[in-house]
């Protein structure tokens, strides 16, 4: 079980709602809430690498301050991509519009764990410490680091891009998994040095993404992949800030993921919150989980699905309302404001 973290009586929502403390009010934001659905985002990130669009704190900070000050949520999801580190440590990682991440050479024998030198945060990634300081030094609510998990991570690397079905990656978990753990272990280093210095420059709480850990059956999770993440988990624990673990399709993998170490647990729209705080179990908040599709509804059918997930939520501490994945872009940003406004209002948490 997740020992909570202290909280203040003067704690933002946000932070109260991750220690499983009372709220006055359920917090809520989105995951890739400053993106493609804002036309003020469209206006200045403009039509270049996203990766330099992150390396300008200036316009990352710009850019991730612009949903704060349109929907009112209780909490700035900094404005990066898990692949910074990769990226910045040379091992040939861009960023692909309609595509994702995609590697010039994919990881693919022993050899290639050389290619992955420790991350120094300070020369490597300065400029996403300066976002973090220029975004804290200019909202009140609190700022959410975040890293990839060693597995998602992974399959970018072994893959050379997105993929259905991560053959390559399973392949090289179950022929060699020596170099596979070795390969996770990296990661994580790679993961914990990032989220450090992000901490350390103003982040409240930190997230780590395992977006397609969920292609994985629950043995191979536990043999394979939950080490690394309990590690990261275990080597953030001196910090005190509320720690997210978040993935896709991890219906089977809740209870698991929750032994990771993290406080906050996140649930995508496959699972109803109230059978997933029975599996994550007592000692840790639920985050999510209205379906992002939802939102692209009339208010109506918006309106009634939000109210289902707070009911299923049952009006208890340690709910942090979300989507259960990131924003469409075609969503229109009013029905999310409208969202913000219905969760604050008809939310409770006592």
């Amino acid at each position: 079980m997740s020992r909570m973290p202290t909280a203040d009586a003067g704690d933002p929502p946000f932070l109260r709602a991750c220690r499983g403390q009372p709220c006055d009010r359920v917090p809520v934001w989105f995951m890739r809430q400053a993106g493609r659905s804002l036309p003020e985002y469209r206006a200045r990130r403009g039509s270049g690498s996203i990766l330099d669009a992150i390396a300008c704190p200036e316009l990352a900070a710009e850019l991730t301050l612009q949903p704060v000050h349109r929907y009112g949520v209780d909490a700035a999801i900094l404005f990066s991509d898990i692949v910074v580190p990769l990226a910045a440590i040379g091992f040939g990682v861009e960023v692909v519009p309609g595509r994702g991440p995609v590697v010039a050479e994919p990881f693919r024998r022993p050899e290639d764990l050389e290619r992955l030198r420790p991350l120094e945060p300070d020369l490597d990634v300065a400029y996403v410490a300066e976002t973090v300081r220029l975004v804290a030094a200019e909202t009140n609510v609190p700022v959410i680091g975040f890293a990839g998990a060693p597995f998602t991570l992974a399959s970018y690397l072994v893959e050379g891009g997105p993929s259905r079905d991560h053959v390559r990656t399973k392949s090289l978990m179950r022929t060699d998994p020596v170099t596979w753990m070795a390969l996770l272990d990296a990661l994580a280093d790679l993961s914990v040095a990032s989220l450090r210095a992000q901490v350390a420059a103003g982040a409240s709480a930190v997230q780590l993404f395992d977006s397609w850990v969920g292609t994985l059956s629950p043995d191979d999770y536990r043999q394979l992949v939950l080490p690394a993440s309990r590690r990261i988990f275990t080597e953030l624990g001196d910090l005190g800030v509320p720690r997210l673990h978040f993935g896709v399709g991890t219906g089977e993998l809740l209870s698991l993921m929750a032994g990771a170490g993290a406080e906050v647990v996140g649930v995508d729209w496959r699972v109803p919150l109230d059978a997933a705080r029975h599996r994550v179990g007592p000692g840790h908040a639920v985050q999510g989980n209205l379906d992002p599709v939802t939102c692209l509804a009339p208010w109506k059918v918006v309106a009634a699905e939000t109210r289902r997930v707070l009911a299923q939520a049952g009006g208890r501490p340690g709910h942090v309302f979300n989507l259960g994945h990131g924003v469409l872009p075609q969503t229109d940003p009013d029905t999310l404001a409208r969202v913000v406004d219905l969760v604050h209002e008809e939310g409770t948490a006592k």
